[in-house]
């Protein structure tokens, strides 16, 4: 079982002022790398199916916004209660999900405020794990492709590994606790692109012993087959950037500055 008292750090700054416009992320859909529905981990609704308008996306995100606000006032008397936060994690992210719009054209838009909810489940989660001695893998396996889609439209390699090392770190708890094929295959492709190979070759293989074919064997090296060469060549352009930085005397590279620009991940980027 996974110790709650790991480090973790949060990855947003909730002091910041609050961004504005809409935030566009065009990527392949995850259903597809990770071989359809067999390695899709992306929560407990489909947001294509539910959310079909802007309209019932903003009531689906205000109704979760409102739960997650009374859910706060309960936590100012009892702060570190680990059911509350758990409680609080989850609606922050059903409401940021709920801020994810599909166009017909598979686009997805993400809101300003579906971001923001992120960055509170985020900060929920980690007083989450500070509180208990036990993190829910379920919870975990909603934090993990937040993190991960976050990962998708980071600024910078630094910010980027930061956010996947997140969605690692969830996924592991997830895998530890459930190991599966679909578990210990999603740790596999979140961990190549920490660069940690090593790690990663090792919940392939996890995840190879409990194939129950040959095609499903063959479906899971296809699809981590190439993860790993996608993770290979954002691991060496984090690499090449870091040292176009220390060489530009700590100044960061303006070349390599995005590394969305080709969709590491196997999707797209940022959207103007």
């Amino acid at each position: 079982m996974a110790s709650g008292k790991q480090e973790h750090k949060m990855l947003f700054d909730l002091r910041s002022g609050r961004r504005r416009g809409l935030v566009k992320v065009v990527y392949a859909v995850l259903a597809i790398l990770m071989g359809a529905s067999l390695f899709l981990t992306v929560g407990p609704f489909n947001l294509g199916e539910i959310f079909s308008n802007s309209s019932s996306s903003t009531d689906a995100a205000q109704i979760y916004e409102e739960q997650a606000e009374r859910i706060e006032v309960k936590l100012k008397k009892d702060p570190e209660n680990a059911d509350l936060l758990a409680s609080l994690t989850r609606a922050n992210i059903n409401a940021g999900n709920a801020g994810v719009q599909v166009e017909p054209n598979g686009e997805k838009i993400i809101s300003t405020e579906a971001i923001e909810s992120y960055q509170k489940a985020d900060q929920a989660w980690t007083e989450y794990l500070e509180a208990t001695e036990e993190p829910s893998a379920g919870l975990a396996q909603l934090m993990a492709p937040m993190y991960f889609q976050l990962a998708e439209f980071s600024r910078s390699y630094p910010e980027a590994e930061t956010r996947l090392r997140a969605a690692t770190d969830a996924q592991k708890i997830a895998a530890e606790d459930r190991p599966n094929l679909n578990s210990l295959a999603v740790l596999a492709r979140y961990t190549y692109f920490t660069g940690d190979f090593k790690a990663a070759e090792k919940a392939r293989a996890e995840a190879t012993k409990l194939a129950n074919s040959a095609s499903e064997r063959e479906s899971l090296d296809e699809v981590l087959d190439e993860a790993k060469k996608l993770a290979t060549n954002f691991v060496k352009s984090a690499e090449a950037s870091e040292k176009a930085e220390k060489a530009g005397g700590g100044k960061p590279s303006e070349t390599l500055e995005n590394p969305l620009g080709g969709g590491f991940t196997g999707g797209g980027g940022l959207g103007e």
